[in-house]
């Protein structure tokens, strides 16, 4: 049997026993399975290894949505806190599928990122999951973060809200009207500065257009 040969077959044997192990990690008792993962959470953002941190951190983000209970959400969150892409992309995603399935569950996880006063890239993630869910408290949640400290969340919180197109918003981004903080939009795929405040009135300009 040639090299490639051997290759493929511990390729699907490596498959077979993933589907197994993780069926077997899904089928133990619920508060078992959300204790581990949480903790299994916690140690893989705390290793130095890179590439292992980044490998771990995508598989729990999968395990972590086929899940219910409390610090699901918040685990979630945390992963998607993480500095890679890749890694961001999956807890989006996981994110999004827990949204979808369990709102109230997802939102009450939002408010405590949001009463924790984090500002790091799950802050500026979140308002866009929110917005791509869009329940009927999608609106009022993303103008919480608005009052982040951080304006780079406050951007994605306006872009959020103009996607979202709700004319209810206006009253929400009104003060921001004249925010001279500077940030970087996208124009034609290219990166411009610009201040928060003119961000702000093309929003509001686009959202009245909605009423």
């Amino acid at each position: 049997m040639t090299t490639a040969n051997n290759a493929l077959d511990a390729i699907f044997a490596a498959d077979r026993s993933l589907r197994e192990h993780e069926e077997a990690l899904l089928g133990a008792e619920p508060g078992a399975v959300r204790k581990v993962l949480i903790e299994a959470v916690t140690e893989a953002k705390g290793l130095s290894d890179r590439h292992e941190a980044v490998m771990r951190l995508e598989r729990l983000a999968d395990l972590c949505a086929q899940i219910d209970g409390p610090g699901v959400t918040d685990a979630l969150i945390a992963i998607l806190d993480d500095d890679t892409p890749s890694v961001r992309l999956q807890a989006a995603e996981a994110l999004a599928d827990v949204g979808f399935d369990r709102y109230a569950e997802f939102a009450r996880g939002v408010e405590r990122a949001l009463s924790s006063k984090q500002d790091g890239p799950a802050m500026q993630e979140l308002p866009w999951i929110l917005c791509e869910i869009a329940e009927p408290s999608a609106r009022p949640l993303i103008a919480k973060f608005l009052q982040s400290k951080n304006v780079e969340v406050v951007a994605s919180a306006v872009e959020a809200l103009a996607e979202l197109g709700d004319p209810g918003a206006i009253k929400d981004l009104e003060p921001f009207e004249k925010d001279a903080r500077t940030i970087e939009i996208e124009d034609d795929g290219e990166g411009i500065a610009a201040t928060l405040g003119d961000l702000v009135s093309e929003t509001i300009e686009s959202l009245r257009g909605n009423d």
